[in-house]
């Protein structure tokens, strides 16, 4: 191989590297800019429970929620709102609560599919936030 040829090769793998890093660190500070509102929110603010966007695939923004089919919403709330261990899942009060979550959850999808690239919103359970307040994961 000529040093021309070489010198071709290693300029347009270094055009390759460039244009690879450039789009990595677009669509991570994206994601950051979208938390950034997130987080700025006066309402989610003020939520026991922190709503963020992990990662934008394809359109679709990764949300982490407290909730899913494998977790009751009512370990969440009793682990967000201490004040309601042993409410029924029928008390007033447990029933404020259970809508509140599902404000809250609205509301931070909506700040991120108001993002021109966000299509929709596909939720991802928190296992981890659960398991820093000890709430055990149903079995799957």
């Amino acid at each position: 191989m000529d040093s021309f040829t070489r010198r071709y090769l290693y300029l347009l793998g270094g055009i390759l590297v460039l244009v690879l890093v450039i789009w990595l660190a677009g669509r991570d500070g994206r994601v950051g800019e979208l938390n950034a509102q997130l987080a700025a929110d006066q309402l989610l603010a003020e939520y026991p429970y922190p709503f963020r966007l992990l990662e934008i695939e394809n359109r679709v923004a990764v949300m982490s929620s407290p909730r899913s089919a494998q977790m009751s919403v009512m370990h969440f709330l009793y682990a967000a709102f201490p004040e309601l261990q042993g409410k029924d899942v029928q008390h007033p009060e447990m029933v404020a609560a259970q809508s509140q979550l599902g404000d809250m959850q609205s509301r931070a999808a909506a700040l991120v599919q108001a993002s021109p690239e966000v299509d929709g919103v596909r939720w991802q359970l928190d296992e981890r936030w659960l398991a820093e307040r000890d709430v055990m994961l149903q079995p799957r």
